[in-house]
C-alpha cells in the first residue's frame, strides 16, 4: 500500500474514532452523565497507570492474533470468521501438550505447547480453504459451521476424558509450560504479548517482502489475473486459511500459558469475532491490527473503570458504534478522494 493510500485510511481511521466519540457523548448525555468525567475516568483507569497499561495489553493480545487471522486471510481475498472455533482448537491442543510433559524443561514445554495450539489453529483454519479450492463451497459458510462444530467437539472431549473433578476444565499444566508474567499490579499480562507483537512483524515481512504474500495479494486483487500469471489459486487459499488459522490457534498461549494455566469451556469466548473488528479498524495492515487491539483493550478495560458511571453495556454499544464508523467514513473518503483524482 502506498503512502497516499496509507494516509488516507489513517485519515477515515481518525474520523471514525471521532465520530464514534462524538456519539458516545451523546449517549452518555442521555442518561445523566458527563461526557468528560466519563472518558476521564476511562482514560486515567487504563493508560494513568502501570497496572491499567498492562490489564489493557492482557485484553488486546488475543485480539492482536484474531485480528492477524482475519487480517492474512483478507489480503488473500478470503473472508475467515472461524476466529472462534480456530480459538478452541489452538487452547485445547495448547493445553494437552503442556499437559504430556510433565517432566519437560521450559525451553522444550513452552515452545511444544505453542506449538500445538498454531498446528491445531492450522488444521480447523486450512479445512475450509481446501475445501474452496476443491469444490468451490464458500469459506465464510464453512468456518461459521467449523466453529460450532469444534466447540461441540471440544466439550465432549472435555467431558468424556479430559476435565477433571466435575468441573469444565482440564488439570493444571506443569508449572514448566507457565508463560512469565510481564504485568503491574496482579495483571494477567504475560510474555504471549511479545508473541504477539512478533507475530505482527512476521505478518508483515510475509505480506509486503516476501514472494509468497504477494501471490497472496496477488490472488485477492484479482484472481483470474493471478491464475494467469502462473498463481496457483488452490494453495494460496489453503495457504492463506492455514496460516490464518494457526494465528488465531495462538490465542491459547495467552489464555492457557499465560493466565488461566489449563483450557475450561468457554475459554477466549468472543475474541474470534472481535478480531473481524479488530482487523476492520485496523485496516487489514499488521501495524493497524496492533493499534486497532489496543483501542478495543482500553475499551474492553476501560468499562470496568466506568462501570459506576455508566451501564456496561454502553461500552459495547460503543465497539459496535466504532465499526460502524468505520464503514461509513472509509467509504466516504474513498468517493472523496475518487472525486479528487477525477476533478
Amino acid at each position: 500500500m502506498t503512502w497516499p493510500d496509507w494516509r488516507r485510511e489513517a485519515y477515515a481511521t481518525a474520523v471514525a474514532l471521532l465520530v464514534a466519540t462524538a456519539i458516545g457523548s451523546v449517549l452518555i448525555l442521555a442518561i445523566g452523565q458527563s461526557p468528560a468525567r466519563v472518558y476521564a475516568t476511562l482514560l486515567a483507569e487504563t493508560w494513568g497507570d502501570a497496572s491499567g497499561i498492562s490489564q489493557v495489553l492482557f485484553k488486546a493480545t488475543p485480539l492482536i492474533f484474531t485480528g492477524l487471522a482475519v487480517a492474512v486471510a483478507f489480503h488473500a481475498g478470503l473472508f475467515n470468521i472461524g476466529g472462534e472455533g480456530q480459538t478452541i482448537a489452538g487452547s485445547l491442543a495448547t493445553a494437552v501438550m503442556a499437559s504430556a510433559m510433565p517432566g519437560a524443561p521450559a525451553v522444550v514445554a513452552v515452545p511444544a505447547a505453542i506449538m500445538a495450539g498454531a498446528l491445531a489453529g492450522a488444521a480447523v483454519g486450512a479445512l475450509p480453504g481446501f475445501l474452496k479450492a476443491a469444490t468451490g463451497s464458500h469459506e465464510v459458510i464453512n468456518t461459521i459451521m467449523l466453529n460450532f462444530i469444534v466447540a461441540g467437539v471440544a466439550l465432549q472431549l472435555g467431558n468424556s476424558r479430559l476435565f477433571v473433578g466435575g468441573q469444565a476444565h482440564t488439570a493444571r499444566i506443569p508449572a514448566a509450560a507457565e508463560l512469565p508474567r510481564l504485568g503491574a499490579g496482579g495483571s494477567a499480562l504475560n510474555a504471549s504479548f511479545l508473541l504477539a507483537l512478533v507475530c505482527a512483524g512476521a505478518a508483515w515481512v510475509l505480506l509486503y517482502r516476501s514472494r509468497v504474500g504477494f501471490q497472496w495479494r496477488a490472488a485477492g486483487a484479482n484472481s483470474g489475473a493471478a491464475e494467469a500469471g502462473g498463481v496457483r489459486l488452490g494453495r494460496v487459499m489453503v495457504g492463506a486459511m492455514a496460516m490464518s488459522g494457526a494465528l488465531a490457534g495462538l490465542v491459547g498461549s495467552n489464555y492457557v500459558l499465560g493466565y488461566k494455566y489449563y483450557f475450561e469451556d468457554g475459554i477466549g469466548r468472543g475474541v474470534g469475532f472481535m478480531g473481524i473488528a479488530v482487523a476492520l479498524l485496523g485496516r487489514n495492515h499488521p501495524v493497524g491490527v496492533v493499534v486497532a487491539a489496543l483501542v478495543f483493550g482500553t475499551l474492553a478495560q476501560g468499562g470496568f473503570a466506568v462501570s459506576q458511571l455508566v451501564p456496561r453495556e454502553l461500552v459495547e454499544v460503543l465497539d459496535a458504534v466504532v465499526i460502524l464508523a468505520v464503514i461509513c467514513a472509509s467509504a466516504e473518503v474513498r468517493r472523496r478522494a475518487a472525486r479528487v483524482v477525477r476533478a
